[in-house]
């Protein structure tokens, strides 16, 4: 088994390879503003997902996925001689869709917060259901209990 702060250490440093290669090395026009956030590493080091970001729409994002795709080798050379493996990981490029989770995330909490000031109107004018004390006290139950009923047995 290997280690998982190995492991982590590999991932780290994929990511930062794979990031710098992109800026540098890779000149292919469809290469949209491309940003890499994230890299797992399985355990046995053989197979690596890169995580990705791109600006823009789905046409920059099908074109830089092309992009990753026919790179693909050339990174894994990269990766494979600055890491010193016995075997350079395969690398797998999936679109990370951070943004539209976030849009999600604020439409729910947008439609959460609007809801709460309408529970918190009602609230304002809301009245008892009942009496506002349901335990008062009578006059006939007040005299009844200055003078205390004993029972004997």
């Amino acid at each position: 088994m290997t280690d998982p702060a190995k492991v982590r250490r590999h991932s780290e440093r994929v990511k930062e390879l794979v990031a710098s290669a992109v800026r540098s090395q890779i000149k292919d026009p469809r290469l949209g503003m491309i940003t890499i956030t994230d890299t797992r590493l399985t355990g046995d080091l053989r197979e690596a997902t890169v995580y990705y970001t791109v600006l823009g729409d789905s046409a920059a994002q099908a074109g830089t996925a092309a992009a990753l795709e026919s790179a693909k080798g050339l990174l894994r050379s990269v990766v494979g001689k600055a890491l010193g493996l016995r075997h350079s990981p395969s690398l797998a490029f999936v679109l990370d869709d951070v943004q539209e989770h976030v849009k999600e995330i604020d439409d729910l909490l947008a439609e959460a917060k609007q809801r709460d000031a309408a529970v918190q109107e009602l609230a304002a004018t809301a009245k008892y259901a009942g009496d506002a004390q349901p335990y008062r006290i009578s006059e006939d139950d007040e005299e009844s209990e200055d003078s205390p009923a004993t029972v004997q047995r």
